[in-house]
């Protein structure tokens, strides 16, 4: 009988044959843990307590305080923003020296950036019309449309610094970090204007994005200096929370006096240096564990659908939220309950497999936004997005 080839196993086969020899396949993977780590965080800590009648945000971390460590793995901001400055700078180089117009560069970009989020507005923008015209109630619509709008702004921000990229790639990033510094100690510790915070929307990501473009150059090489950045990060953010009354959760907790994330403070930038260090000292073990094509082909697909992955993640925990309400016909543990005990926690757990069966079907029906409506699979969008600025990021990093 002639030899049945599993069909992933074909997949991982013209995924390892379409992918560029150059292509520095761990700057991939830091990207997808990235976008895997923000998926994971809002799921964990994003609850929808169903009340008389009515659907309200909750989060354990403000029940459950001693969590806080949970933010730690999972605000992996700061890790995309190190990856996306380190690929925009070695792209707008090369392009520069190849004679691509800036219009051309950032044109390009910012289709691929935002060609997908176009779907999601239109469909929320006709679920939430449809959800008040049947009835329910509109704080419950502000809710549910928050959780899927709210991540958007990190959009905004990468696209401005993507935009800004010639003026900013040979920035260090030391300059966006002491505004970071001084707007933190006017607003937080001279009793200043809250609102000059927001200054630090920009600021603060622009330290790890600053930080790519300066790995691009080839900056930072050998493991001194990224465990300086680890060590140091690290230790001036567990002195903030510890003696400058910063929270310890690096995310926004509702109640709190003062969020780590909106806007970023300093001891939430602090501890994504610290990030940075770590994600910098794991390029090698990443390499060598990514030459296999298996793993590199996971690693390929959620690179690939990692725009639809981040735009649909709330989505899909709302609609898995609602249909178990429905089908229920009462609360359930870990989806519609207060999250004030490990019972809950351990609940969610167990629901964190559906939230993920139900992101799939939006992969499924949504993907081709991201891919510019091209259907002929994975290896043909690799070749589509190697370009000669890879070879250079392997070569620096």
């Amino acid at each position: 009988m002639p030899e049945v080839r599993e069909p992933s196993r074909g997949l991982v086969a013209r995924i390892e044959a379409a992918t560029p020899q150059g292509r520095d396949r761990a700057v991939d993977a830091l990207r997808a843990l990235a976008i895997l780590g923000v998926v994971g965080g809002h799921w964990l800590v994003t609850a929808l307590v169903a009340d008389s009648g009515t659907v309200r945000g909750a989060s354990p971390l403000a029940y459950l305080p001693e969590l806080a460590p949970v933010s730690w793995v999972f605000q992996t901001l700061a890790v995309f923003f190190l990856v996306g400055g380190q690929v925009a700078a070695a792209g707008w180089d090369s392009a520069r020296k190849r004679g691509v117009p800036y219009g051309q560069w950032v044109g390009s970009r910012l289709r691929r950036l935002f060609r997908p989020v176009a779907a999601v507005l239109v469909v929320w923008t006709l679920a939430a019309g449809a959800m008040l015209v049947s009835g329910v109630g509109e704080p419950t619509v502000l809710v549910l449309a928050k959780l899927v709008w709210s991540p958007l702004w990190f959009l905004l921000v990468f696209a401005a610094l993507t935009a800004l990229t010639p003026l900013v790639a040979r920035l260090h990033p030391l300059w966006p970090l002491a505004v970071v510094l001084h707007v933190d100690l006017v607003r937080l510790g001279l009793g200043g204007p809250g609102e000059l915070g927001w200054v630090n929307v920009v600021a603060g990501w622009l330290v790890p994005y600053c930080l790519g473009a300066l790995v691009a150059r080839g900056g930072l090489r050998g493991r001194r200096n990224r465990w300086a950045l680890i060590l140091g990060g690290a230790a001036v953010a567990a002195a903030l929370v510890l003696w400058a009354g910063y929270p310890a959760a690096m995310v926004g907790v509702p109640g709190g006096r003062i969020s780590n994330l909106d806007p970023p403070t300093l001891a939430a930038v602090a501890f994504g240096l610290a990030q940075c260090g770590a994600a910098l000292l794991l390029l090698g073990p990443l390499r060598r564990a990514l030459r296999r094509p298996a793993a590199w082909a996971a690693v390929a697909l959620v690179n690939l659908a990692a725009m639809t992955v981040f735009l649909w993640h709330q989505t899909a925990m709302i609609v898995v939220t609602a249909s178990a309400l429905l089908v229920a016909g009462e609360p359930l543990p870990g989806l519609h309950t207060v999250p004030d005990g490990a019972g809950w926690v351990l609940a969610r757990l167990l629901w964190l497999p559906v939230f993920a069966l139900a992101l799939l079907v939006c992969w499924a029906a949504f993907r081709g936004y991201e891919q510019g409506g091209r259907r002929e699979g994975a290896p043909s969008l690799l070749v589509r997005e190697s370009s000669p600025e890879r070879k250079q990021e392997a070569r620096r990093a």
